[in-house]
């Protein structure tokens, strides 16, 4: 019986952490580039649930995931507005290294290189992208490849990288970013097309996050009674001990 009770309130656990990410999904369905966590918490509940498991592995936290699939392209004109179609992601230079992102809503800074909206550099295959500031926004153009002109002036390639089969090893590195540890370099992006004037929305299906958010909410209702039962068996259990 005890078993069972640390394994439910295990469950218990997991449930929350499984609303929260339900929960921050919803919140970013409207977020540029953001991609759906998500969790393996139904098997886990059926692990947790299970009297003949080790107690020890109800303490086990289920680790979250990223769905990397592509979302919807919105088209809105403007010039520095790029969005990716294939696996891959732009690369954003940080003092503490690069991070990668599907966010591909940039601007210009008082230097003319291409920033995102925090005023980080997009990394070029070459360096950092620089529009003269002669050239209005207007005759910016970028190409399929991620070649960037100027008017007539090429200023460089956007650098776009992938990950292969170890996109599940990236750490998410604020909204819509993600680090790679040190033993998972990127790769030159193949076959990833750039389309200028759009943007990639948020991979979440609103509809599906609230089925799910009631899936959890009822999972979590049914253990709170089971552990109200299990409490009033052992209860139980020691006023038959004690006489």
């Amino acid at each position: 019986m005890p078993n069972i009770a640390a394994n439910v309130t295990a469950s218990l656990q997991s449930l929350v952490y499984e609303f929260d990410v339900i929960a921050h999904n919803m919140a970013n369905a409207s977020t540029t580039g953001y991609k759906r966590q998500f969790s393996s918490f139904a098997d886990a509940l059926g692990s947790q649930l299970d009297p003949a498991a080790d107690p020890d592995s109800a303490e086990a936290v289920v680790a979250p995931a990223f769905d990397f699939s592509q979302g919807h392209l919105t088209q809105t004109g403007r010039n520095l507005d790029l969005a990716l179609t294939g696996k891959g992601f732009f690369v954003v230079e940080t003092p503490d290294g690069p991070l990668y992102t599907r966010n591909g809503m940039f601007q210009t800074n008082q230097n003319g290189q291409i920033v995102d909206s925090e005023g980080r550099l997009i990394a070029g295959e070459g360096g950092p992208l620089v529009i003269p500031g002669s050239v209005d926004s207007s005759k910016i153009g970028v190409g399929v490849d991620g070649t960037v002109h100027a008017g007539e002036i090429a200023v460089g390639r956007l650098r776009i990288v992938d990950f292969a089969d170890a996109e599940d090893q990236l750490l998410p590195a604020g909204t819509s970013c993600w680090r790679a540890p040190v033993d998972t370099p990127p790769v030159a992006a193949v076959g990833t097309v750039v389309r200028q004037g759009y943007r990639e929305a948020s991979n979440v299906t609103l509809v599906n996050e609230l089925v799910n958010m009631i899936t959890v909410t009822r999972a979590y209702e049914a253990n709170v009674k089971l552990v109200s039962k299990s409490s009033e068996a052992t209860n139980s259990l020691l006023g038959v001990a004690m006489g």
